[in-house]
């Protein structure tokens, strides 16, 4: 069973008045990129939700974006400290009476002195509402775990076919090989006689000769190699804990072989089967840029 890197959740909880929503987006990515948008009571706590996807999600282009919504306030969310905005505002009417400047700007100077703006709204969340925005974040976090499972599902059907088509096409290379050798060993025994003529060879030396070209262009090794990494692809497919860097490195090994059997072969009809192989294996690498 493989899992997708792409994957959605969204989730909203609960808190006395107050609603948690918690929206998280994956993408494909080589390593673990998030990115996180909290509330602004929220952001002392963005280490925790990292923590948290890191561990559920692992790997991918992460997008966080936790929103907290309140009932529209029916009274001002803010006070003012009256006996300091007057001390601030007699002290800047002696000031300006010793430059004879004007009083019209004080009363504005006086309201933006510091501490006279008193915000009703508590800077910190209370414990109920953080642990509201954590069960948002951990819902949506199963749920978009869920979606990239879904995901994998269809991307180990479509990896299962292809590596199905690749099987089928070294079926034919070895049905086609035999004919192959043949093919070989008689157009080295016509060269060799157009080449020497009536001058006569060796026939012990010649078909020693004839054996070591034979056994350059045999390719029984890397039919018998591919056909190991395929199946093995096919069990890491069934497998829990497969992983796309794993079916990465496996598919690098897969390429290897094929490449290798269509330099050795020299043939047509080989090299065919081994185009094919290669369109497969092309389609597999560009799933795997998706798989976790």
């Amino acid at each position: 069973m493989i899992k997708s890197m792409t994957g959605y959740g969204l989730a909203t909880v609960q808190a006395g008045e107050a609603t948690l929503t918690a929206e998280i987006r994956s993408l494909n990515s080589k390593f673990l990129d998030l990115s996180v948008r909290l509330p602004r009571a929220f952001q002392d706590k963005e280490i925790e939700i990292r923590n948290l996807l890191s561990e559920r999600l692992e790997r991918g282009k992460i997008s966080v974006n936790v929103e907290l919504e309140r009932p529209a306030q029916t009274e001002p969310s803010f006070v003012y400290n009256e006996d300091l905005f007057m001390r601030y505002y007699l002290e800047l009417k002696k000031l300006a009476d010793r430059v004879l400047a004007p009083y019209d700007p004080l009363f504005q100077i006086a309201l933006n002195a510091p501490d006279v703006t008193v915000s009703k709204t508590p800077s910190e969340p209370d414990a109920a509402t953080w642990e509201a925005a954590l069960s948002a974040v951990s819902k949506a976090t199963d749920q978009c775990d869920q979606f990239r499972i879904r995901e994998g599902g269809v991307l180990g059907g479509k990896l299962s076919e292809y590596i199905q088509k690749i099987e089928s096409c070294l079926g034919a290379v070895a049905a086609l090989d035999p004919a192959r050798v043949e093919r070989v060993r008689a157009r080295l025994q016509a060269n060799t006689k157009s080449f020497f003529t009536d001058q006569g060879w060796d026939a012990n030396r010649l078909e020693q000769e004839i054996l070591y070209y034979v056994e350059k262009l045999d390719i029984h090794e890397e039919r018998v190699r591919l056909a190991t990494h395929l199946k093995y692809f096919a069990d890491l497919l069934a497998q829990p804990a497969a992983t796309g860097k794993k079916l990465g490195f496996l598919a690098q090994e897969i390429g290897r072989e094929i490449n290798t059997i269509g330099s050795k072969a020299n043939d047509a009809a080989i090299q065919k089967e081994v185009v094919a192989m290669k369109e497969e294996l092309e389609k597999i690498k560009e799933q795997l840029n998706n798989v976790l």
